[in-house]
């Protein structure tokens, strides 16, 4: 099922006059260094639009899963002005967010409902406590783990339509992406993106966007109008593309 998937999910995108980088994979793009933590320390909403595609990679019992990010949401720490309340660092550090107040690069997972999570990236310098919460990915490598992984794994592998059903929402939202990936905040919460031996990293493989559509966050209560959401224009995994609107920045 995999290659049949992952053609699908270019032919949709091209359907749609979307952009899709997974036909341009390099040749051993699965071992290109990671990202170095200087590219994490800034304030979240540079470093946000900029990892707009970059590779989410999960190594994980001899397998790989990975995406390309294709939607982000920045938060910041307690030292923003005004300060941000819908950030769990806002009022300052706890045990349950500490993963924020360290050096940037790492992963800060949590856990909504009581049984999905999300999967953040810590940005600034140590003690500042920003973060960029990775909300959806384009699907690159081991897209059937991610199917079976998300209980989808009942796919025809010979229906296009509903290859493109499993496609167009696999990792889209941040609950469906650390299920597909299979991250959990025991096993995940706390690991450095940018070392190399680290199950999960973020790699950089020549892909950038000229341009990001920028909106409001969502699925939050508070700052609800702060335009901190990142997403590739159009994009055919982005969650609630539908009703996507916005305005285009340059990525800086």
């Amino acid at each position: 099922m995999e290659e049949r998937a992952q053609s699908v999910i270019v032919a949709a995108q091209n359907a749609l006059g979307a952009p899709s980088f997974s036909r341009g994979l390099r040749k051993g793009w699965e071992n290109a260094t990671p990202l170095p933590r200087g590219f994490y320390e800034h304030s979240p909403d540079l470093v946000a639009p900029r990892l707009l595609g970059k590779i989410l990679v999960h190594r994980t019992g001899g397998s790989i899963l990975a995406g390309r990010i294709v939607e982000a949401e920045a938060y910041f720490g307690p030292h923003n002005e005004p300060p941000d309340p819908a950030a769990h660092a806002h009022r300052g550090p706890t045990p349950r967010n500490e993963v924020l107040f360290g050096a940037a690069g790492h992963a800060y997972v949590y856990s909504i409902y009581g049984r999905y999570f999300c999967l953040n990236v810590s940005c600034e310098p140590e003690g500042r406590a920003g973060c960029v919460l990775l909300r959806a990915l384009e699907p690159v490598a081991g897209i059937e783990t991610m199917a079976r992984n998300r209980g989808l794994a009942s796919a025809n592998p010979a229906s296009e339509k509903s290859l493109r059903q499993l496609a167009s929402g696999l990792v889209s939202g941040p609950g469906r992406l650390c299920q597909a990936l299979g991250l959990t905040r025991a096993a995940h919460n706390g690991l450095d993106f940018t070392d190399p031996t680290s199950p999960l990293t973020i790699l950089d493989d020549g892909f950038t966007p000229r341009e990001a559509l920028v909106t409001p966050r969502i699925g939050i209560k508070q700052a609800v109008d702060w335009p901190l959401r990142f997403a590739i224009p159009a994009h055919f995994c982005v969650s609630g593309r539908r009703n996507l609107t916005g305005r285009l920045i340059r990525i800086p």
